[in-house]
């Protein structure tokens, strides 16, 4: 008989894991995903194309319901969890449900994060996080009300772009010195604040949010420095927090995230956790491609291979954000000791940055021009020397030399 495993959260992180164990391990478990939202799990990177209306929102959907059916997968989606209860390995459902598990895996994903500032509670302040959210802002960006987003971020850029190509006149805040600082360095984020104002949105840095105008619905919003920018709207893209509350009141170790070891377990026995709700040697990822990989290693861990381990990410970010392609990975501000190798074309919007150490790639940053990211991603995962084609390989991964036959 298949032991039951539930995995509660239908997001990416799940329906990877999902993926994964029907490669190595189907018909071992009895799975059943629970999930908040009331959709099949989607791409939630390309909410913002949803949002510019470059694509349908049914059309972001990871896999269609029969691809659940097919693989055993008891799906219950608009459903949220309220309570898990170790000691009778049973989870509480808000209809007053419950389901028995063997094995659990929490995928419950992360909340956007709501800055604490007077009038924040006003009617006009919104998250930029999942579909119903989009379905929000579609309406603003129909009736062109004026929007604030605030967060320079991956989040907020996305918002930012999606409002704007779908016609709301759009203000973006941000309160460090460069866009996406975490993703690029200085150079970088200056070029993408000039290539994201190409396209109608206005860029303020240093930006710092004091309070929102308005007696019961969004007017402005002023800054710490006195400015006063006029809104219909506030959109908060300014991070996330990893959802943990299931996991603390269940007695499962938390600091910011879910703490997992290398096999992405629980401090509780046989209750795990992936994805941005999860916390591995003090890091929350809050990324996909992180998520993806601990899926693949949980999936062989459930699968019974005593090998598989979870070591940390090598993170990297491969997005179009705002309609400019962006590519940053590893150390990219370079540690002491390390070269950087930079070029530089504004006028066609470009901008690379390799950083070498020791004879080895070890971070890179692309704006605008982003084909050879997965090969200098694989160079700087790989360590591989790159001794024969330091002098060449700005310009992307060198073609084999065919001889020809005499």
């Amino acid at each position: 008989m298949s032991e039951p495993l539930v995995i509660v959260g239908n997001g990416m992180a799940a329906a990877r894991l999902v993926d994964e164990l029907a490669k190595v391990a189907l018909g071992r478990y009895a799975i059943a995903v629970i999930g908040e939202e009331p959709r099949l799990a989607y791409n939630r990177v390309l909410l913002s194309s949803v949002l510019a209306g470059e694509i349908a929102s049914q059309d972001i959907e990871l896999k269609p319901s029969n691809w659940w059916r097919d693989r055993g997968v008891t799906l219950k989606y608009g459903c949220a969890v309220t309570e898990v209860d170790v000691g009778r390995r049973e989870l509480k459902i808000a209809n007053e449900e419950s389901m028995a598990f063997s094995r659990l895996v929490l995928a419950t994903g992360s909340t956007p994060l709501r800055l604490n500032v007077p009038g924040a509670d006003l009617i006009g302040v919104n998250t930029f996080r999942d579909s119903r959210d989009v379905d929000l802002l579609l309406t603003l960006a129909a009736q062109k009300k004026r929007v604030v987003v605030v967060g320079g971020g991956l989040l907020g850029l996305e918002a930012a772009y999606g409002l704007a190509k779908a016609g709301a006149p759009v203000t973006l805040l941000h309160l460090m010195d460069r866009l996406m600082e975490r993703q690029l360095d200085v150079p970088a984020g200056e070029l993408l604040k000039s290539l994201v104002e190409r396209k109608g949105i206005e860029v303020l840095l240093n930006a710092n949010t004091a309070r929102i105008h308005g007696e019961t619905h969004v007017e402005g919003v002023e800054l710490t420095d006195g400015r006063l920018i006029k809104a219909d709207a506030v959109i908060f893209a300014a991070g996330i927090r990893p959802n943990i509350a299931l996991a603390r009141e269940a007695g499962i170790a938390v600091n910011r995230g879910i703490v997992v070891d290398d096999h992405l377990q629980t401090g509780t026995p046989d209750i795990f956790a992936l994805g941005e709700c999860a916390e591995h040697r003090g890091i929350c990822y809050g990324l996909v491609e992180p998520a993806y990989e601990q899926g693949r290693v949980l999936a062989q861990h459930l699968a019974g291979k005593a090998s598989a381990n979870y070591s940390g990410s090598v993170v990297a970010t491969n997005l179009k954000v705002s309609g400019v392609s962006v590519f940053s990975a590893g150390d990219f501000l370079g540690k002491e000791g390390s070269e950087a190798i930079v070029l530089t074309d504004l006028k066609r919007g470009t901008y690379k940055k390799l950083v070498v150490c020791e004879g080895r790639l070890i971070g890179a940053v692309l704006v605008g021009e982003t084909g050879d990211a997965l090969w200098y991603l694989e160079l700087i995962r790989t360590r591989e020397s790159i001794a024969t084609i330091r002098a060449d390989m700005m310009f992307g991964r060198p073609h084999p030399i065919i001889s020809k036959a005499a």
